[in-house]
């Protein structure tokens, strides 16, 4: 493959479009291009194709030079590449990753900027710089799925336009029938402190070394909710409070030989559908089976019950044994057996 040289007229392989090389990074190998919109476009060296070239000595090559090249110098054009889809692909899936040059430099580095297209659409992304009302374009392109792309490099000293950010995604598929996805269209603000701590970054399975990553699709449903009234969202409640009433908690019982009443707590077993309950709501009706199961069994003297909460965080172990001390003080408890629950039970005596 021929050099490309600062100044060199280029065009993508592997996407429409083009322009002129203004700056070469030999590091990662990325070339910027400049469109005729003025924009730099941050382009991998093996993804361009040189169409007018500049000679070492800085002036452009004759038009007849072109016809001297053998055909073994020109390039050939790009496959089309088979897109193998997967059921999980249907969800959409786009990541904004961030990874450190030098990990071990978090205070001067520049980061490698990606998008993860983790699904089986094909994303149109552009990713705008926010003052005001206004923005400035970082980066935009198509990105096919299954696939990550660097899309640009940036500097201590770039960081502060990606605080406040605008993404724009339009998923689609080519030449075929598919289900119509929603599209992308929010501001997220991305604190330039973060890329200063090191427990920012975390391993991934897109990348070899800890990244500062962000699920777009997740980041726009939770500003989709920042966005609901107050009244609504107690609607909403009053609404799921009714219809819990009516149809009562879902509770996994379970009597074994010994006469020990198994409770799972996880909010699985108690519900079909958690979507939208925030984790002190998933919380609070947990605690609220443990009481009833209790007071359901109070006139039981000796009967044991065993309460399977998970290991997890601990926070709902932790609010059962600070119930139990304070509530049922009468009660005993202790970890249930190791044996058959790990450290994720705790059995309760009744006196």
């Amino acid at each position: 493959m021929e050099k490309i040289r600062i100044g060199d007229e280029i065009r993508f392989l592997n996407s429409t479009g083009g322009g002129k090389v203004v700056r070469i990074d030999e590091k990662t190998q990325l070339v910027y291009v400049e469109d005729q919109d003025g924009f730099e476009i941050p382009t991998l060296a093996q993804e361009c194709v040189v169409v007018n070239s500049i000679k070492a000595n800085g002036f452009p090559q004759p038009e007849n030079a072109k016809e001297e090249k053998s055909m073994e110098q020109i390039p050939a054009k790009p496959q089309t590449i088979h897109i193998i889809e997967t059921p999980e692909g249907e969800q959409l899936k786009p990541v904004l990753a961030f990874v450190p040059q030098n990990i071990k430099m978090l205070q001067s580095t520049a980061y490698d900027c990606y998008i993860v297209n983790d699904c089986n659409y094909m994303l149109y992304y552009n990713l705008v710089s926010m003052a005001g009302e206004k923005g400035r374009s970082l980066a935009h392109g198509m990105i096919e799925p299954n696939m990550q792309e660097c899309i640009c490099m940036v500097s201590k000293d770039e960081l502060n336009d990606w605080e406040r950010i605008r993404v724009q995604i339009i998923p689609m598929k080519e030449d075929k029938l598919y289900a119509v996805q929603s599209v992308i269209d929010m501001e997220m603000r991305l604190p330039v402190v973060k890329f200063y701590k090191l427990h920012s970054f975390t391993d991934s399975e897109y990348f070899d070394t800890p990244a500062l990553s962000y699920d777009l699709y997740e980041e726009s449903t939770k500003e989709k909710l920042t966005h609901i009234r107050p009244e609504q969202i107690k609607e909403a409640l009053l609404s799921k409070e009714v219809e819990e009433r009516k149809k009562g908690p879902v509770r996994k019982k379970q009597e074994d030989k010994g006469g020990i009443l198994e409770v799972d707590l996880h909010i699985h077993q108690l519900l079909d559908n958690t979507t939208g309950m925030s984790n002190g709501e998933m919380l609070r009706h947990q605690m609220e089976v443990f009481h009833k199961t209790l007071a359901e069994h109070k006139n039981e003297k000796g009967r044991k019950i065993v309460f399977i909460h998970g290991k997890g965080e601990g926070v709902l172990r932790k609010e059962i044994e600070k119930t139990l001390k304070h509530q049922y003080k009468n009660y005993t408890f202790q970890d249930a057996s190791f044996r058959e629950y790990g450290f994720g039970a705790t059995m309760v005596t009744i006196h």
